[in-house]
């Protein structure tokens, strides 16, 4: 049984908005990254959405850790999926440090439990002499770290990555590709990556699935296979 799995998953937003799905289905094994490519327009912020429990599919199941999270009789909410986000804007509070940024989805664990955590994120992703600073203080490279280490520290069962590059230049985006690949590895976190940019994925998933436009359904090149 796959770790994740989406089975004939449709959507479809109000008459006249975007894309949404039609008979999506797509599985992963535990500790997989798989990078989802397509046009603006072609379905893949809202398929994260769907995982995410941000919305509810007009059919079809999603089940992660062999866990139903939706389905025709269930939907599990949002904050009780395991599933974590990371967006290309970022989306950290600019009021908080860096620490309370990562620490601010543990405020059920014990206070030294937190404080083992904050630190095990922070050498994680090479942010140790940054707790104390905010956002605004940092580079685009360090707070997209911080993104991550926030996303991570929960331990999600599934990290989501919504075009997590778009707003670095190219020589930050080799380096951050980079450092996430260790990161994903060391956590054996399982992803998915949605991209408009084939080397995005390249540099970091292990598996390619291509959505069409015009059906918002996978297709994936000769090279992959969906599992």
């Amino acid at each position: 049984m796959s770790f994740f799995e989406m089975s004939d998953i449709s959507f479809q937003y109000a008459k006249g908005q975007q894309t949404g799905l039609r008979n999506f289905s797509l599985s992963l094994q535990k500790g997989e990254s798989v990078g989802v490519l397509g046009k603006s327009g072609c379905g893949k912020s809202t398929l994260l959405r769907l995982i995410a429990g941000l919305e509810a599919p007009c059919t079809g199941r999603i089940t992660i850790n062999g866990k139903i999270m939706v389905d025709s009789r269930l939907f599990v909410n949002p904050e009780s999926r395991g599933v974590g986000m990371v967006f290309q804007d970022y989306a950290l509070f600019p009021h908080l440090t860096v620490a309370d940024n990562i620490t601010f989805g543990l405020h059920r664990l014990p206070k030294t439990d937190r404080a083992a955590r904050l630190h095990e994120m922070l050498e994680l992703v090479q942010l140790q002499s940054y707790a104390k600073r905010y956002p605004h203080e940092l580079s685009g490279g360090q707070q997209q770290r911080a993104a991550f280490a926030r996303a991570l520290a929960p331990k999600p069962f599934i990290l989501l990555m919504d075009e997590p590059f778009s707003n670095l230049d190219a020589d930050l985006k080799g380096s951050i590709r980079k450092e996430l690949k260790q990161i994903l590895a060391a956590e054996q976190i399982t992803s998915i990556l949605v991209t408009h940019d084939q080397a995005d994925a390249d540099a970091i998933c292990d598996r390619i699935v291509h959505m069409d436009a015009a059906s918002a359904a996978p297709e994936v090149p000769k090279a992959f296979t969906i599992a």
